[in-house]
């Protein structure tokens, strides 16, 4: 059962039980123990809008007639929706349910397994946050969708044939230490290219779209400089997410970016249409890029989709990730970076907690501050200091063929350590090893 709405399929099952029982009926609870072992739960999200609950008047309004026609008895379930089985007050979620009917949780980071032990804590009051039997298993992405052709055919020169078929396999990524400087800076600047054609084609019609002036919206046909360092945040726009900290000190961005060896920012994704803070901090967005004055180098490309998605996490040099911990539960789009070349500059949270080794990309302090906003400062001038000192230093530092060796094997460091642990051939087998395969 993949997040808590699944939850309803175990009273099916549970119905489906009762009718093949003979003799008197069962409660709910003892119909549920029957099915129970048919049942693995994973919840994806540590924040309370992923992990919804209803008023008990909501929820049979829209199911009751459903809940009626599967002989299940009202109060039953709404106890077992609640963390608390004998409040009636308490709102009626599907999480507490689908835990409760399968035979194990799994969060889906190592991170993320910590933070549903605590927040779960409540559902087994006899026991400590760390025997709450809530386990994880880290998610991956599908290599063969996410990974540009330019480097899945370079790699297939050195893994072997086949090499696929066995994309979890570490000791097969030791070989992209054969591949040669000028081969993988090509290809890494062949996808970049790429990314830059894509922008520059959408760029002119995304601003005529938003109204904006004919002049200013031609001129995005000059837009990105193929050869510049290019960073991509994309993902939904939650605030949690904060996008903003990227904004946070305009001086410092404008010195990152307005530069002869500058940078480029590429910003997509969506808010949802009912999370109004989140599509507040898109239009302060706007404002200060207006501000800056630099309306080539920090481009926001909007309806981002799996059309436009693979170009972006394939061409960006880094990808950024800065969300407020530990509300990331695992978050993909960075592992997609990472199989294409991509270096990671991320907040450690989700997956990146458990990827980071200190050679393969960079991190931000994931600890947590009483106070919000010393924490996004913090975290902001750590992101500055990162690109001014690290990041933009290394990327231009070139040899006598203009190649940047230490970048490049920043970027090998990277493969050989995340390729293998987040592609969704590991994840498969960790489902199938540890979670299918096993009782809890």
């Amino acid at each position: 059962m993949n997040e808590g709405h699944a939850a309803l399929a175990s009273l099916e099952i549970a119905s489906q039980t009762a009718a093949e029982l003979s003799g008197d009926r069962q409660d709910l609870k003892n119909l549920l123990d029957v099915s129970r072992d048919r049942f693995v739960f994973t919840t994806h999200t540590p924040v309370p809008a992923g992990n919804e609950t209803y008023s008990s008047e909501e929820f049979f309004r829209v199911l009751g007639h459903s809940i009626d026609e599967m002989g299940i008895n009202r109060d039953e379930l709404a106890a077992l929706t609640r963390i608390d089985e004998s409040s009636t007050s308490e709102p009626m979620g599907f999480s507490p349910l689908a835990i409760k009917c399968s035979r194990s949780t799994n969060g889906v980071s190592r991170r993320h397994g910590e933070v549903a032990r605590s927040m779960w804590n409540p559902l087994w009051p006899d026991k400590t946050e760390t025997d709450v039997p809530i386990t994880y298993v880290t998610n991956g992405v599908h290599l063969p969708t996410w990974m540009d052709p330019t480097i899945r055919n370079l790699l297939s020169r050195f893994l072997g044939y086949d090499w696929e078929r066995h994309a979890n396999d570490p000791n097969m990524w030791n070989h992209v230490d054969e591949i040669s400087d000028i081969d993988l800076w090509d290809a890494r600047c062949k996808m970049r290219v790429h990314l830059v054609e894509m922008i520059r084609s959408r760029i002119v019609v995304d601003r005529l779209a938003r109204g904006e002036d004919v002049d200013h919206s031609v001129s995005g046909l000059d837009a990105f400089d193929p050869t510049n360092l290019t960073l991509g945040f994309a993902r939904r726009l939650a605030t949690y997410k904060r996008l903003d900290l990227l904004f946070y000190d305009v001086n410092r961005l404008r010195n990152i970016v307005d530069h002869e060896h500058g940078a480029q920012f590429i910003i997509a994704g969506k808010a949802h249409p009912l999370d109004n803070e989140a599509k507040t901090i898109a239009k302060n967005m706007f404002t200060v890029k207006r501000t800056m004055d630099l309306p080539n180098r920090v481009i926001f490309l909007e309806d981002y989709d799996m059309r436009v998605a693979p170009a972006v996490v394939a061409g960006c040099d880094v990808w950024l990730n800065m969300p407020r911990p530990p509300m990331e539960a695992s978050g993909t789009s960075g592992m997609k970076a990472a199989l294409n070349g991509g270096l990671n500059l991320s907040v450690l949270d989700g997956w990146w907690s458990e990827g980071y080794n200190g050679q393969n990309g960079w991190a931000i302090d994931g600890s947590t501050l009483d106070d919000p906003h010393a924490q996004d400062e913090r975290d902001a001038n750590a992101l500055y200091d990162l690109l001014e000192k690290e990041v933009k230093p290394m990327f231009f530092a070139r040899d006598s063929n203009g190649i940047p060796v230490v970048w490049l094997s920043r970027i090998r460091a990277s493969l050989r350590s995340l390729a293998p642990m987040y592609s969704s051939a590991r994840m498969i087998d960790d489902y199938r090893q540890r979670i299918y395969h096993q009782k809890v």
